[in-house]
């Protein structure tokens, strides 16, 4: 099966997806703008001044546009073929930089290259996504096929986020868990992401209703347990193929709530701890034993799921007691249990005054006076969004969510159409890790996420996250432009 490649400029540039490079375009100067208002003040020189932050985002942005050029006259071959060489590369770059990096605001995670200051994690994203679309991209490999399998694909996954927690960079991290995504496009079960988020549910929970007791433990407790309840009957039917399963749990767990009232109202307080946890204990049994029965070791996996969630529960505490204080007053801000408006909850409490004053049209541009009098920290970087929603209001808010929502469609058009494993697995780690930070940043910005330090992309202030999204999107476009002039015979 010949196969013909045609890999000169001109074919590149007549291939690419230009709506794409629009969006890009737009996004990056949209963003110096942003950045020049957020760092405004009233003895400000031009937008274009060399000591400007927005000045100096222009410099990134000239680099980042010679970059693309590069990424798009290189072969689109050679992505693939030194897809692992690069990881490698970048992995032992992860590894030394806590040891040469200086310690900047707690974190080692910023190497200094004379007057500039690069981020290696920013680096390990595409990196990272070129390792696992080469991965998928081996002859007959298949996800579900073997153990193994997995272990590799979560083995590129978790060694960048291992190495960058040693930076105590733990939104950085975090990041890499977007490429979940890509291995349930690849064929994971979706149990497994009901299960990421039913864990997120279990944390949320238990941290949050920790006031006030029912049958003697606290509340959040007793809620997890009935849902860890409620979800194992659905999956033990659903398994089973037999509702007589879910039947038998529920006239359970309803007799044994009838039994605890009853001696409640008589005085007698059972621990709530072991009847919950013996009730579980209990329908698991009658499912494993069910299973044998009926031939089904389907049957296994509620009972594994409901076994995993208790302990998950029962380890929150310790958990949460093993981050840094300051990781858990934003928790406890973003959740709600303590209102810290002077110092952890600051940041978000004067982001959401900003872009509520806003208003539907904004203040206008340089008007925004949250913006102008420094009342939002880090205004110009993790919190660029407060700016736009302030001057731009309701309509700047929605634009920009607008660019965001057609550039990371556009990356998933682009990734199905993909003639190859490579191409469209690369694809999808490039819209996860968009979707990631688009969300987060967002979540952050107004209240409904602990901050953790994610940067808008295009937006925020910073070379090396607009230089790593740059290389991820080029890349991208790149094969994508390739992809025609291959001809199969």
């Amino acid at each position: 099966m010949p196969i013909r490649r045609d890999n000169d400029a001109a074919s590149v540039f007549r291939n690419l997806d230009w709506p794409t490079v629009l969006i890009y375009l737009i996004m990056v100067v949209a963003g110096m703008v942003s950045i020049y208002a957020a760092s405004y003040d009233f003895d400000n020189a031009s937008m274009f001044a060399a000591d400007e932050f927005s000045g100096k985002q222009l410099r990134w942005i000239g680099l980042s546009l010679v970059l693309g050029m590069v990424i798009l006259l290189i072969d689109a071959r050679m992505y693939e073929t030194y897809a692992y060489p690069v990881y490698i590369l970048v992995v032992i770059l992860l590894a030394i930089t806590p040891v040469i990096a200086p310690n900047i605001k707690g974190s080692h995670s910023w190497i200094e290259v004379g007057s500039m200051r690069l981020q290696p994690a920013e680096f390990a994203k595409f990196a990272t996504a070129l390792a696992l679309a080469k991965l998928f991209a081996g002859y007959h490999f298949q996800l579900n096929a073997k153990v193994s399998n997995y272990v590799k694909a979560l083995a590129i996954i978790f060694v960048p986020i291992l190495l960058i927690l040693l930076q105590n960079e733990t939104g950085s991290a975090l990041t890499f868990l977007a490429l979940f995504f890509v291995l349930y496009r690849e064929g994971m079960s979706g149990l497994v992401l009901f299960g990421a988020l039913f864990a997120v549910v279990i944390f949320v929970v238990g941290l949050k209703f920790t006031e006030g007791t029912v049958i003697g433990m606290p509340s959040g407790q007793f809620a997890v347990m009935v849902m860890i309840m409620i979800v194992m009957v659905g999956m033990s039917a659903a398994y089973a193929r037999r509702l007589e399963i879910a039947r038998n749990i529920l006239v359970g767990m309803f007799g044994l709530g009838a039994v605890v009232a009853v001696l409640s109202a008589c005085g007698v307080t059972l621990p709530g701890l072991y009847v919950t946890v013996g009730a579980v204990a209990v329908a698991c049994i009658y499912v494993v034993i069910e299973a044998i029965k009926l031939h089904r070791p389907r049957l296994y996996a509620p009972v594994a799921a409901a076994v995993c969630a208790v302990v998950f529960l029962f380890s929150i505490g310790a958990a949460f007691d093993y981050l840094q204080p300051h990781q858990q007053m934003r928790i406890k801000v973003a959740l709600g249990t303590v209102e810290d408006l002077r110092d952890a909850g600051y940041n978000v409490n004067q982001s959401k005054i900003a872009i509520g004053s806003g208003g539907f049209l904004g203040k206008g541009f340089l008007n925004g006076t949250q913006t102008k009098l420094k009342y939002v920290p880090e205004q110009h970087t993790d919190f660029i969004f407060c700016t736009i929603g302030e001057e731009e209001g309701f309509v700047g808010a929605m634009i920009v969510t607008l660019l965001f929502l057609g550039l990371i469609l556009r990356i998933l058009s682009i990734g199905e159409r993909q003639p190859t494993t490579f191409g469209r697995v690369y694809a999808y780690c490039v819209a996860s890790y968009f979707i990631f930070h688009f969300c987060i940043n967002i979540g952050m910005v107004i209240g409904l996420c602990p901050v953790i330090g994610i940067p808008l992309p295009f937006f925020s202030y910073g070379g090396s996250s607009l230089w790593g999204f740059t290389i991820l999107l080029f890349i991208l476009l790149k094969i994508d432009a390739s992809r025609k002039s291959v001809m199969v015979y």
